[in-house]
């Protein structure tokens, strides 16, 4: 029975990428276990319900938890959290906010672009930053997220 949600990420990574997706992370609160799954271009309800029947059927045979747990498979959404080299790899390029803790740099939040980002930090790059850049250990983060950054309305064609 594996005892953790890294366990449980080595048990279900190969089945979902035979399925085509992304293991992107696994979440356990209580009775309820979330598997976060993406790919290259978003995933859609159905493959999140052929995604959640063979988690479901690999579970069973795991057995991960005593009792009962409800199973939620899901995509990340337009914001996500952002917790491993990994994540953080998979956002380069897009709109992020990170809060540093306390004690660590003299900018607790900083929103812009994640520019780069390897097993021990990312760079990110904004306007407000001295010298426009600042590198941060992940050790450094307190928490992280992509965000999503509306467009402008588009504009309304009269006809």
């Amino acid at each position: 029975m594996p005892r953790s949600t890294t366990d449980l990420v080595d048990a279900l990574s190969p089945l979902l990428e035979a399925h085509g997706l992304d293991l992107l992370d696994v979440e356990l609160h209580g009775a309820e276990l979330t598997v976060f799954v993406d790919r290259e271009g978003g995933v859609n309800l159905n493959e999140l319900g052929e995604a959640t029947r063979a988690v479901s059927t690999a579970l069973d045979e795991i057995d991960p938890m005593p009792g009962r747990y409800t199973l939620s498979v899901s995509s990340p959404g337009l914001e996500r959290r952002l917790r491993t080299p990994a994540h953080f790899a998979r956002a380069v390029g897009e709109a992020v906010t990170v809060r540093i803790k306390a004690g660590t740099a003299d900018v607790r939040r900083i929103s812009g672009t994640l520019a780069a980002a390897d097993e021990a930090g990312c760079t990110l790059t904004a306007d407000d930053l001295p010298e426009g850049t600042l590198r941060i250990a992940y050790d450094e983060i307190e928490r992280a997220r992509t965000v999503f950054e509306w467009g402008p309305q588009p504009k309304r064609v009269r006809g």
